[in-house]
């Protein structure tokens, strides 16, 4: 029993001597969390303070926009959002409505002709296939104001300047190349077993392309999606090349209108209708951002 007793002793007594060590070093990794959290947070808010200064001061006397830059405010006011509803002669829901349906068909524009686009270059045989494939890849790198000029010239002659045709038209013909490299690869990614099964069973390519394909890069479809909307919402250079009268008028060039009547309206007016502006993008990236993130991983595995 004694023999037993002393084997036993020192067990326990390396049992206790464990003990505290786990606890030492969860809470030395709490602390560590805890610190690298509290930076994140500090980080984030240092990137957020322009924002919520844009949103305060829409809510600031014009005069008190500049003169005072706390996020405090001591005065509020909505004159702001009365002086600038109306830009031109319009309402500025004119503006929202023309930016959606703009940002709509561009939408609708992208996903039509770059997923056929993709499912061609990337499952179809035919001849100069990687020729046309690298000829797209090169349009990624070809900066959009070198065909500014010549897309211009050709819709001036067309007689539709001052339209939305010049800004949708482009996307029901495939010219957003990024998106076509990023449908190609997903379905690159997609076993080639389903397509020679529907064609087995005597389904043609664009049977294929509907009834297997499409429902399967629908993370890719999201993700087109949402840049689409966001990089039209935000465009303001070919918009402001292409229309010129205020009925019009998207909310970025509204937006431009109010600037060059700033001294008219004030700042605190442009602070008030740019925070309207910003509305629809963080609805809609609140909304998407599960799915925006889920896309961009699911096409980066492919």
């Amino acid at each position: 029993m004694s023999t037993s007793t002393l084997d036993a002793e020192p067990s326990l007594d390396a049992q206790s001597a464990r003990g505290p060590a786990p606890r030492s070093i969860r809470r030395s990794r709490r602390r560590g969390a805890i610190l690298h959290h509290g930076i994140l947070i500090l980080f984030g808010l240092f990137m957020l303070y322009p924002l919520i200064w844009m949103a305060v001061s829409a809510f600031k006397p014009s005069h008190l926009v500049l003169t005072d830059p706390s996020i405090i405010p001591t005065e509020l006011t909505l004159e702001n959002f009365v002086d600038g509803w109306v830009v031109g002669g319009f309402p500025f829901w004119v503006f929202f409505g023309n930016s959606v349906v703009i940002a709509l068909s561009s939408i609708l524009g992208n996903l039509l002709s770059c997923s056929l686009t993709a499912y061609a270059l990337a499952r179809l045989q035919f001849r100069a296939r990687n020729v046309y494939f690298a000829i797209v890849l090169v349009t990624v790198m070809l900066p959009m104001h070198a065909v500014v000029i010549p897309q211009y010239i050709v819709f001036s002659n067309l007689g539709l300047v001052n339209t939305f045709i010049p800004l949708i038209l482009p996307k029901f013909l495939a010219t957003d190349a990024f998106f076509i490299f990023l449908m190609v690869q997903f379905i690159r990614g997609i076993p080639r077993q389903l397509d020679e099964a529907a064609s087995i069973d005597g389904a043609g390519p664009f049977r294929v392309f509907r009834s297997i394909i499409l429902p399967l890069m629908v993370p890719a479809l999201i993700t087109t999606t949402i840049f689409t909307f966001i990089w039209t919402w935000n465009d303001f250079f070919g918009q402001l090349i292409y229309l010129t009268d205020s009925s019009v008028f998207t909310v970025p060039i509204a937006l431009n209108a109010l600037v060059d009547s700033e001294s008219n309206q004030g700042t605190g007016t442009l602070m008030a209708m740019s925070l309207l502006s910003l509305i629809p993008l963080l609805l809609f990236f609140a909304f998407a951002q599960k799915h925006l993130i889920r896309g961009i991983a699911t096409t980066g595995l492919k």
